[in-house]
């Protein structure tokens, strides 16, 4: 049969209407509750059906507006049908349409309103996509949508709606954001999606902001220990010797450090590379947030600084061992001097504090000493001032000892504190004595002759003997070659009296040589993050190793050549297992300290 125009024309046309059964939702809401159930069950199928058309799903949701006082909790099954919809592949109306009925609803019947806000965070990451074949999944992977950020756009003009409609929504919304937030597993653009658009939300609901950032660091921790240094850093070195190997240019005379610009710019070890997404979004949200039109703007500065020192006490100072997620608090020190005081400050209290904790003194004498040494804006000023208040309280302590009835003997557990402040006067010495000399090496060099060292290595805690080897000789050497305090006859003493350490460990006890009796970690040693590393660079001060400078060999089986010359504590900082540790005590059998 010959096809003519006019039937062609119909054919290629869509119909004008759509077809539709049963009655109105009214009514069919009015039968339901008589007991006829049959249009009832027909109306959900037909809801549900993705083959509706954009004008049916409109008029439908008018009518659902219409009667949404009868929308009650006995209808949830309906609700449900409708909040998922694929409302966001619709047409403008459709969007439109559904976002007026999200607001009745939620206005109407507040017993739908965290089903409906369940519903906007679902759409906080990108759907997955899975190919079967064969009924095997040969794949399962991120939806590559285009339309993400209109998308993402949407969710937060529903939730700002439904905060409008319904105020207390703050109240409901961060047991929400914590229940759906993706495992650790999930890949990085998952992961990147939603803690962006945690953040987001925190803009327009600013009262959740600090629980929101309290989320997110937390979940940033579990993969920053997950991803111990050590396996980091082999990671790439393997990534580097393979490339080496498929073109051929295998050498091992050359410098692995050279084949790093031709790397891809993601993270080999896949929780760093995850860690490494996270690093960039946060820390892109603190620059936000705290620049207007480019400029710095100070009290929405101070405001996210406090937000983010809470969450610093409360999970980053206790966890031992993590390596990348403080430097949101470095990042943001950055910003303004008052910050970085204001932290140095609040780090001092802390180690000085006799009410605070013995292992949280201890684990801000290691941010105080690693912040100094490490944060190249911090002026030679202000490291000054650090370094006067920590050297007076050293000597206090000592005079303490000294005054007491007992004698003062090397015991890690009774004095940590005080040991772990010493070697943060070490640390920040070898870092910043060459920035303190400049300009006048005399008044420089009485500067140091007043901080008394001699008297603080010479004491009878002797903390020379318990901060760590490397700590302990780039000081000495440091210190002899401006002829400030001779400490290798005391190291000297120490090795020959170095006693045996009884463990505790699965297989029994052990008898090691702890060189880390300290249990110390440098919190901003190097970075490693590829991604994230460029808004670091410029802040950080690297090691610089002097040419005259001739350190004190150290026996310790840890020692070995490293490709890393800036990280000169390899070997001796203590790696954790892939699980969020609290800084454990000195004496923490779980800990595996290097032997």
């Amino acid at each position: 049969m010959e096809v003519t125009s006019d039937s062609r024309d119909f054919l290629d046309s869509p119909p004008a209407k759509t077809v539709r059964f049963g009655g109105t939702v009214a009514e069919t809401l009015a039968k339901r509750e008589r007991g006829d159930s049959c249009d009832y069950e027909l109306l959900k199928r037909q809801v549900s059906d993705p083959e509706i058309k954009d004008g049916q799903l409109i008029s439908w949701l008018q009518e659902f507006r219409g009667c949404v006082t009868h929308l009650t909790k006995d209808h949830e099954q309906l609700i449900y049908t409708i909040l998922r919809l694929p409302w966001m592949a619709r047409s403008q109306a459709v969007v439109e349409e559904y976002m007026a009925f999200i607001s009745s609803l939620v206005s109407a019947q507040t017993v739908y309103l965290c089903a409906c806000i369940k519903m906007v965070v679902s759409h906080f990451t990108p759907k997955r996509v899975t190919i079967c074949e064969g009924g095997v999944d040969i794949s399962d992977s991120d939806d590559e949508d285009e339309n993400l950020p209109r998308n993402f756009n949407l969710c937060h003009e529903v939730l700002q709606l439904i905060i409008r409609y319904v105020p207390s929504t703050s109240r409901f919304l961060m047991p929400i954001l914590t229940e759906k937030f993706p495992f650790l597993q999930k890949s990085s653009t998952t992961l990147e999606c939603y803690v962006h658009n945690l953040l987001r939300v925190t803009i327009y609901i600013p009262s959740i902001r600090r629980d929101v950032l309290e989320l997110i660091v937390g979940k940033m921790l579990k993969l920053d220990v997950g991803a111990p240094k050590s396996d980091v850093e082999e990671a790439e070195l393997n990534v580097v010797l393979n490339q080496r190997t498929e073109e051929g240019l295998f050498d091992m005379d050359e410098d692995i450090s050279a084949a790093a610009p031709s790397m891809a710019t993601g993270m080999a070890h896949p929780v760093a590379d995850r860690l490494d997404m996270l690093m960039v979004v946060l820390m892109a949200y603190i620059k936000d947030v705290c620049h207007v039109d480019g400029f710095l703007h100070v009290e929405k500065t101070k405001d996210l600084y406090r937000d983010l020192l809470s969450v610093f006490d409360k999970l980053i100072l206790p966890t031992h061992a993590s390596y990348h997620v403080q430097y949101t608090l470095f990042y943001l020190c950055s910003f303004r001097m008052a910050l970085a005081e204001a932290f140095l400050d609040h780090l001092w209290k802390i180690l000085q504090s006799p009410s605070q904790p013995a292992v949280l003194r201890q684990a801000a004498a290691g941010y105080l000493g690693s912040f100094l040494a490490r944060a190249k804006f911090v002026p030679v000023l202000t490291v000054r001032s650090s370094l006067n208040l920590l050297i007076a309280w050293i000597h206090r302590y000592i005079d303490t000892q000294d005054g007491s009835d007992r004698p003062a003997c090397c015991d890690i557990s009774l004095h940590g504190p005080f040991y772990t402040a010493c070697q943060a006067v070490f640390y920040t010495l070898i870092f910043r004595h060459k920035a303190m000399l400049e300009g006048d090496m005399k008044k420089g060099l009485d500067y140091l002759q007043s901080l008394n060292l001699e008297r603080v290595v010479t004491c009878q805690l002797n903390p020379l003997k318990v901060c760590l080897p490397a700590v302990t000789s780039l000081f000495a050497a440091i210190s002899r070659m401006y002829q400030v305090v001779f400490c290798y006859n005391i190291i000297e003493r120490n090795n020959r009296h170095m006693l045996p350490v009884v463990r505790n460990s699965a297989g029994g006890d052990s008898v090691t040589t702890n060189t880390n009796p300290l249990d110390s970690f440098f919190p901003f040693d190097p970075y490693l993050l590829k991604r994230s590393v460029k808004l670091i660079e410029p802040l950080y001060q690297v090691w610089e190793e002097e040419a005259d400078t001739e350190q004190l060999p150290i026996k310790t089986e840890q020692q070995g050549s490293r490709g890393d010359d800036d990280d000169f504590l390899f070997g001796e900082t203590p790696q954790t297992e892939s699980i969020v540790g609290m800084t454990p005590s000195s004496y923490d059998s779980s800990l595996h300290s290097p032997s």
